[in-house]
């Protein structure tokens, strides 16, 4: 399967891989390591009775709400997926075992897989808990390989922690992202610089990094199934039909990315976003879907332990215009009631009635501490934007 990316791959016990890695001596060495199915791993290492079984971290098994935080491999195997609606999961899979998340546990062994990597480089920029790039053009150990170093921390990582973890090796974090993705669990892959162009070619639409269901759908609608159909579009053609996501696509499938690994910076908003198959006309349908986003920003708020004074609701319409109304807070807050409350109180606000609305999103910002005014009394902070 993978042959067909062009791609080497690094499997166990097989030493020859290891040296084999082409000499990037101008080009960035960029590691990409993501962890294997990370909390429902955490919770099968820690309840022996949940290993072997289909388990998922979050959601309701009746059905009530809530959405899936991770799925095991065994739940994987019946369509379960993360982000997927509890009650879908259940129907695809009657015996799913639902655990509670434990995010305090989490953190806990995010904190000693990032130690781990800081033994190799101070350049990691983490994406979530489970998952980060690195970049180690200069190591701190003198190693040189990149592929040296991401088998010695999926060594370290399974050894100190009892978790797998998978990794992509290449010279963007765009490819180095992909890689990570191609031969999990436990998988190692390494793209090398005169292997990018090809694999961006024979790659589908729909594994392209930041590509959803939407626009993969779009793009296949226009003939656009690879990388390599991708190609034939100029960059104005791309930017028509994507707007400024095409430019990235015109780049991307060229092999062209320059964006740098940058090290750990402070969050500054977390939240989601979700773009529906048909234009929403109807308010209570509005309403749902903010439920259904509502719990997925509350699920990251709570990932990463995370209060907000200020929430923004996004609004896209059928004809793209698209504008955002925020409401603040004088203290912090992170809880669903409050989130899903104040989105579908801004969503009025925006006069909805009569308006054909092709995504929603929410999100949460302006991280930091209680606020008074000068009289002491809390204040309340309304702004608009389009």
């Amino acid at each position: 399967m993978l042959s067909a990316f062009s791609a080497s791959v690094v499997k166990k016990n097989n030493p020859t891989f290891l040296r084999g890695e082409t000499t990037m001596k101008s080009t960035r060495k960029i590691i990409h390591v993501d962890m294997d199915a990370f909390y429902a791993s955490v919770e099968q290492r820690d309840n022996p009775e949940y290993r072997g079984k289909p388990i998922v971290v979050g959601g309701s098994p009746e059905g009530r709400g809530g959405v899936v935080a991770a799925a095991s491999y065994e739940a994987r195997k019946f369509g379960v997926r993360s982000a997927m609606p509890s009650k879908k999961a259940k129907e695809l899979c009657p015996h799913l075992i639902f655990v509670y998340p434990r995010f305090a546990a989490y953190k806990e062994v995010s904190k000693k897989i990032r130690e781990i990597f800081h033994r190799y480089t101070d350049i990691v920029e983490p994406l979530s808990l489970d998952e980060a790039y690195l970049d180690v053009t200069e190591d701190k150990l003198n190693i040189g390989s990149a592929i040296d170093i991401a088998k010695l921390i999926k060594e370290q990582i399974k050894a100190e922690t009892g978790l797998t973890a998978s990794a992509g090796i290449s010279s963007s974090k765009f490819v180095s992202k992909i890689a990570s993705d191609l031969q999990k669990p436990d998988g190692l892959t390494f793209i090398g610089p005169s292997k990018i162009e090809a694999f961006m070619e024979k790659l589908p639409v729909e594994k392209f990094y930041g590509v959803g269901k939407v626009t993969a759908d779009k793009m296949k609608s226009l003939g656009l199934h690879t990388g390599a159909d991708l190609k034939t579009l100029t960059e104005d053609q791309l930017v028509k039909h994507f707007g400024k996501s095409g430019r990235f696509f015109y780049k991307i499938v060229r092999g062209i990315d320059d964006r740098e690994v940058h090290a750990e910076r402070e969050t500054k908003s977390a939240g989601a976003e979700d773009t529906f198959s048909h234009d929403l006309t109807d308010i209570q349908e509005m309403n749902d879907e903010l439920d259904k986003i509502a719990m997925l920003v509350f699920e990251r708020l709570k990932k990463y332990n995370l209060k907000g004074r200020t929430i923004t609701l996004k609004i896209k319409y059928h004809d793209f215009k698209q504008i955002t109304r925020n409401f603040s807070f004088s203290y912090p807050v992170n809880d669903l009631e409050t989130i899903a409350s104040t989105a579908k109180q801004l969503l009025l606000k925006s006069g909805p009635e009569g308006k054909k609305i092709r995504l929603l999103g929410i999100s949460l910002s302006n991280f930091g501490e209680r606020r008074t005014n000068d009289n002491g009394q809390l204040e309340l902070f309304v702004t608009d934007n389009e």
